[in-house]
């Protein structure tokens, strides 16, 4: 099997219980502070490689003891970070505040996440083009992310874009996509259509169709995973369970999806998939510590049946 290939963020999380989130000028007593590893190209990497796919990470670490210890535990995963590069400064980091309810509040500051620019792209082609499939997001400088599926389709490489954080994006990137995962947030953002229901989900996914998407999933929190390809479009229900910390549920869709469309699962198991791993994550403190292995996802899946 032709490799995953994970282009994105890494970086050290810091994160901070407590039971609602401050206004502006109020200090509040946290309840738990704890340390972890995330990035959402770090995180989906590792829930591709932990639901089977071999899976190749190009990434930008800081030349700090974090990089090397964030580098060390994701090789540790069996996860090829031969593209990836050490550059002179931080280590990516990012700083969440988490309620009771599992709502959190993320800044990301890049750090040498800022360097996985178009040069390194680049220099990285000969991986892009022996991949399966490719997985981007948007935590990383936009040139090498748009850099990046221009190579893939060159070379015929399927590639799956997560347009988080939310932006704007140039016709060029959305051109060479054949899957794009936005959020409700996302989706207004790239469509201009607030999403707040199937219909208007449907419409989102019509107006990234008409951008040469030729197929969309919306994530919908709650509410589950709209899915619009070849003229139809499916609302799959999400799983229930009780959340403790959501910060990594799209991170795990995404990374479990493209593992599962690796492997060639149709779209619907595809799907249906990511949703497992993810409703798993969400009952689990943590970023990276969150996401599942195969056998756990699999389980699930069995007693939802």
């Amino acid at each position: 099997m032709k490799p995953l290939l994970v282009l994105g963020s890494s970086n050290i999380d810091h994160i901070a219980q407590m039971a609602a989130f401050p206004q502006a000028g109020e200090t509040l007593h946290g309840e738990r502070y704890h340390r972890a590893y995330g990035g959402k190209g770090a995180n989906q990497a590792v829930a591709a490689v932990k639901s089977g796919a071999p899976t190749h990470f190009i990434s930008a670490f800081g030349d700090d003891s974090a990089g090397g210890e964030l580098r060390a535990h994701l090789e540790s995963l069996h996860i090829d970070c031969g593209g990836s590069k050490t550059v002179a400064d931080s280590t990516g980091m990012a700083m969440i505040w988490l309620n009771r309810a599992g709502e959190n509040s993320i800044v990301v500051i890049a750090g040498a996440n800022a360097a996985l620019d178009a040069a390194h792209v680049e220099a990285e082609q000969a991986r892009i083009a022996a991949a399966g499939l490719l997985l981007l997001q948007l935590e990383t400088p936009l040139e090498g992310v748009i850099r990046a599926a221009a190579i893939a389709r060159a070379h015929g490489v399927r590639t799956i874009l997560n347009p988080a954080p939310a932006a704007a994006l140039p016709p060029e990137l959305l051109a060479n996509l054949d899957l794009i995962t936005p959020n409700e947030t996302e989706a207004e953002r790239l469509t201009g259509i607030a999403v707040q229901d199937e219909n208007s989900a449907a419409r989102a996914a019509a107006n990234l169709h008409a951008q040469g998407v030729p197929t969309v999933l919306i994530t919908l929190g709650s509410r589950g995973v709209y899915a619009s390809a070849d003229g139809h479009g499916t609302l799959y229900p999400a799983y229930r369970v009780q959340p403790v910390d959501t910060t990594a549920a799209g991170d795990t869709f995404n990374g479990a999806l493209a593992a599962a469309l690796l492997r060639g699962e149709p779209l619907a198991r595809a799907i249906a998939w990511g949703q497992a791993a993810a409703a798993l994550s969400v009952q689990t403190l943590g970023a990276q510590p969150s996401i599942p292995d195969a056998a756990a996802t699999t389980a699930f899946l069995q007693d939802h049946s």
